[in-house]
Formats: structure tokens, C-alpha cells, sequence
């Protein structure tokens, strides 16, 4: 009887083994679970589940992104650990520099535009790359002679040119 009572035993601590085994959440449910929350968490980040471990890929903008994807995976239950081999996404390069020219390439450059366009009684001065017109000229021609001397692309444009 004591023999049976210790095989019952056995097979019942062997049977809630298996059950217990059986219970446990599916690598690739953690998977599907851990997607769903990064999807929404950090998007462009992925996951792979290997033995209740997560291993996080993909790149996002900053660490606080970085961490918060992590975060995300930790709190699936089920997980045991989580390997985080996200980048970060390089910052973008800055703006090229403005190209101010020269001085005498900008007075230069006005004048031929002036001369090209057939204005005439106009006076560019240019000093620090600011160029200054002066001179008379009718209504109808200022915006020729404005955007002839930003073509030049100075600093600035002072217009102190007469209208007729």
C-alpha cells in the first residue's frame, strides 16, 4: 500500500510537472505579444523570442525611444529577459553653409545683370556683402533690378532707389 501511495505520489508530481510545462506561454506567442506592444511603443523596432528571451532590432531617433522599446518588452509577461541590439538612427547632416561672395564679385555680378537687362541709373555699392542701390528708375523696373541684385546673393539688399 505504501508503495502505491509513493507511486501515486510520483505520478502526480510528474503529471503537475507537465501540466505546469504545458502552461507556459509559447515563444511564438511572446513574440506576437512583445510586436503588438513594440508596434505601438517604438515603431520600426522587432523582436525574435528564443526561450523566453527577446532580442530587439531595428533603429529609432534617440536612447529615450531606445529605452522605452525595452521597457515595452520587459512588461510582457512571460519574458525572461530582454537583449537590446537597437541603433540609433544618425542625425541628419547639417544645412550647407550660405555662400556669401565676395565683394567685388557681388558688385561685379550686379552690374553685368543690370547692364545685361538693359537698366540704366542704377548704382549698386556693396560693402561687408550688403549690396546698396541707389539711383532713379521707373515703377515698372524695380523688381528687375531686386531680384538682379539677389541673384548675386549678398548678405542683404538696401533699396534706396527713387521710383519715377
Amino acid at each position: 500500500m505504501k508503495q502505491r501511495k509513493s507511486f501515486f505520489t510520483v505520478c502526480l508530481a510528474l503529471m503537475m510537472g507537465v501540466f505546469l510545462y504545458a502552461c507556459k506561454p509559447s515563444d511564438a506567442k511572446l513574440q506576437k505579444e512583445v510586436n503588438d506592444k513594440l508596434a505601438t511603443a517604438a515603431p520600426g523596432v522587432m523582436a525574435e523570442v528564443k526561450g523566453g528571451v527577446a532580442t530587439l532590432t531595428g533603429e529609432v531617433m534617440d536612447e529615450a525611444a531606445k529605452s522605452t522599446a525595452e521597457d515595452a518588452a520587459k512588461g510582457v509577461k512571460g519574458i525572461k529577459s530582454v537583449t537590446n541590439n537597437i541603433t540609433l538612427t544618425p542625425p541628419p547632416p547639417p544645412p550647407p553653409a550660405v555662400v556669401i561672395n565676395p565683394d567685388d564679385m557681388v558688385r561685379n555680378s550686379v552690374d553685368s545683370v543690370l547692364k545685361k537687362a538693359g537698366i540704366s541709373g542704377v548704382t549698386a555699392t556693396v560693402a561687408n556683402g550688403e549690396v546698396t542701390l541707389t539711383g532713379t528708375i521707373p515703377k515698372a523696373e524695380l523688381k528687375k533690378v531686386m531680384q538682379a541684385a539677389n541673384e548675386a546673393k549678398p548678405k542683404k539688399v538696401i533699396n534706396k532707389l527713387t521710383l519715377k
